[in-house]
């Protein structure tokens, strides 16, 4: 494709993403734009918790979405290439299945065990970080015939990761437009739902199936089957807690746990301390600023910073600075006004 008409793609992808759509909606458009200039066989698009980076709502292709629970245990239970976390982590959050393993694509678990079966061959993998946090993640996927995914293609999905990203903060920490859905009201309680060892529902409540009628629309990849969000919280490190913005803008919390050989997932409305890493990380904080800014927001001096975290008076003030600058305040009393206001808004979503 002619690099004007190519310009122009990425262009649109852009102006969707700065659209004010709705994560689903943006995943939607945003691979459907993209194919045109990278062309792909199949995809996933995925939201992630950007504290845990655990999953909270994915949009899978066939033949990826039957897979699903296989993909999550290699992501989360397997070592191999390219894994999403890492790839956050990274200095480029770009990845080919091909150049990860030197053309040998039998050197990836993910690639013996799910794609070949599958008829899938080259596979690119990108973490959607702005702001030092990830808040999505995208994967294309080549069929086994069709040649890997070239270097070209390559850069062009490394330039849109970061559009995608800021698009997606802004789709995930919006204040909701309306709460008068019927789901947003929600249950009496918390929700339980109980699963055995391969991720199969042993029980659930009736209040955690109300809950999960909240849950995103691209949560579900097939009648009958649990959110993905349920289903990677369960396959990641337990206990682990997870934020998920349901479609009524409620926040959701999903606490995992041990129940014997068993493992139990909690569902309830997200609590202020809860939603307060999210809300730092929506700011674009760096790790080192949000150590601080929390222990602030709780009332700490500086010298109780210092001790608690090991570092100078200085540094202590230098993050400090940094994170008055990103909320656009001037004082600790300003942060703290701020972030409760925030707080409020998140918690009437």
């Amino acid at each position: 494709m002619a690099g004007a008409a190519v310009e122009r793609r990425l262009a649109d992808i852009e102006r969707r993403c700065r659209s004010g759509l709705d994560a689903d909606a943006l995943g939607t458009e945003a691979l459907g734009r993209l194919r045109r200039v990278v062309p792909t066989e199949a995809a996933l698009f995925a939201t992630v918790d950007p504290v845990t980076l655990l999953f909270t709502s994915a949009t899978a292709e066939d033949p990826l979405g039957p897979a699903t629970a296989l993909f999550l245990d290699n992501e989360f239970g397997r070592a191999d290439v390219n894994k999403f976390a890492g790839l956050a982590r990274a200095k480029d959050p770009v990845g080919s299945l091909d150049r990860a393993t030197r053309g040998n694509r039998a050197d990836s678990a993910r690639y013996r065990e799910i794609m070949a079966p599958l008829g899938l061959g080259d596979e690119l993998r990108a973490a959607l970080v702005t702001g030092h946090r990830c808040w999505g993640v995208l994967c294309l996927h080549r069929e086994a015939s069709s040649a890997g995914f070239t270097g070209e293609e390559i850069a062009l999905v490394r330039r849109v990761a970061p559009v995608l990203a800021a698009g997606l903060r802004a789709a995930v920490t919006a204040a909701p437009s309306s709460l008068d859905s019927p789901a947003a009201a929600g249950p009496d309680g918390v929700g339980l739902i109980l699963l055995d060892s391969a991720l199969r529902t042993v029980s659930m409540s009736p209040e955690a199936e109300q809950w999960l009628a909240d849950f995103p629309d691209g949560d579900r990849q097939d009648a009958g089957l649990l959110p993905v969000s349920v289903l990677a919280a369960a396959s990641g490190p337990v206990p682990s807690t997870v934020r998920v913005r349901g479609r009524s803008g409620r926040w959701l919390a999903l606490h995992t746990s041990r129940v014997g050989p068993q493992i139990g997932v909690v569902v309830e409305p997200a609590r202020p301390a809860e939603l307060g890493a999210v809300l730092l990380s929506a700011h674009g904080l760096t790790d080192a600023q949000t150590r601080v800014a929390a222990l602030v927001i709780r009332g700490y001096s500086t010298r109780q910073v210092v001790d608690e975290l090991h570092i100078s008076a200085n540094t202590v003030q230098e993050h400090l600075t940094g994170v008055f600058d990103k909320f656009g305040v001037r004082s600790r009393r300003e942060l703290v006004a701020a972030m409760l206001a925030d707080l409020s808004g998140f918690a009437q979503g």
